[in-house]
């Protein structure tokens, strides 16, 4: 890695391993029937991987759920083709959600995984677990993981084996310490003592997370690491401006400016971007930046501009004043993912 990077890193809660200030996000790397035309093909995104390690980050997270694991592939192949030296990057990815064989078939939305055809594969079953993170290790192309998180998009609680799966697979070569992702804090207070990081959603229009899960992480030492800082794009761009993921994502972003307080949350990121004279995405990563449980957000692309832009947030520090100025309006909104 370039010595010359001005990329920062932190410890992730308490379990020593040091990640990159901004985590690159790879949901946006796989096949364009998955999620929509905002989903890059895999000569564009090893283009994003190798300039995202130039630019200092170390730390990949995806998910064999995107692109039903084309995802996992392309980020394997590219760490192979760039020859990023494995002992320098973190690689995460996670688990629950049903992987089909055709990489363009959406299974996240289908409300009957069984009766798709997905019987023990989905959920926190013991037996996933193990099928899940063997086929991880396969796509990436890797012999070990630094981190397996448990995907709880449909956070309905874990199976009398899910932790002692979870235990069993901290004793395998191949993967290193285990987290949860969008887990309710009564769930998670058993699992936490265990994990060194959660994955959250934080951001200015969006702080369901700041109710309670954000003061139980910092109580057991644990490491946030929120997705999607920009809420899908609508925390980047004024109101008046759309996007193409904003009309053809299956999650649209017009779940995070429904509300008159989140538009008037996007509104005061503009006013104090133009200010600073700095970019939406900058102003809107460093608030989450700027939160104390946070260790690190992670980030998605489908411009190599943007990229580099977001990177840019590490060295944007907004006042206490601008801080509470972005989340005065906030008004809670239905928790999503449950």
């Amino acid at each position: 890695m370039s010595s010359s990077t001005k990329m920062q890193y932190v410890r992730l809660g308490t379990s020593g391993l040091k990640v990159s200030r901004i985590i690159l996000g790879c949901m946006s790397y796989g096949h364009p029937k998955w999620g929509g035309n905002w989903v890059l093909g895999e000569e564009e995104a090893s283009k994003h991987i190798a300039a995202a390690y130039a630019a200092g980050i170390n730390t990949f997270d995806t998910a064999d759920g995107y692109s039903n694991g084309l995802s996992e592939e392309i980020l394997g192949r590219a760490i192979k083709k760039h020859n990023l030296p494995r002992d320098e990057i973190v690689v995460m990815t996670k688990l629950f959600l049903p992987v089909s064989k055709n990489p363009e078939e959406v299974t996240y939305t289908n409300p009957d995984f069984d009766g798709a055809g997905f019987v023990n594969q989905h959920g926190l079953s013991r037996k996933h677990i193990f099928d899940g993170v063997r086929n991880s290790l396969r796509r990436l192309g890797s012999s070990f993981r630094s981190h397996h998180p448990l995907l709880r998009r449909r956070c309905k609680p874990c199976t009398t084996s899910s932790r002692p799966a979870t235990s069993d697979i901290l004793e395998c070569p191949p993967v290193m310490p285990t987290s949860s992702t969008q887990c309710k804090t009564t769930r998670s207070r058993i699992t936490l003592p265990r994990s060194s990081r959660c994955r959250t959603i934080t951001r200015s229009c969006t702080g369901e997370e700041e109710r309670e899960m954000m003061p139980t992480l910092k109580h057991f030492g644990v490491g946030s690491i929120p997705w999607s800082p920009l809420a899908r794009g609508a925390l980047s761009r004024p109101l008046s401006q759309q996007s193409a993921r904003a009309e053809t994502d299956v999650l649209s972003a017009n779940y995070y400016t429904q509300s008159p307080a989140s538009k008037a949350i996007v509104n005061r990121v503009e006013e104090i971007a133009k200010k600073r004279g700095v970019s939406m995405a900058q102003i809107s990563v460093a608030w989450v930046l700027a939160q104390d449980a946070v260790s690190a957000p992670i980030v998605g692309t489908t411009s190599l501009a943007n990229l580099a832009d977001i990177v840019g947030a590490i060295n944007v520090k907004l006042t206490e004043e601008e801080i509470k100025y972005l989340a005065e309006p906030y008004q809670p909104l239905p928790i999503f993912g449950h």
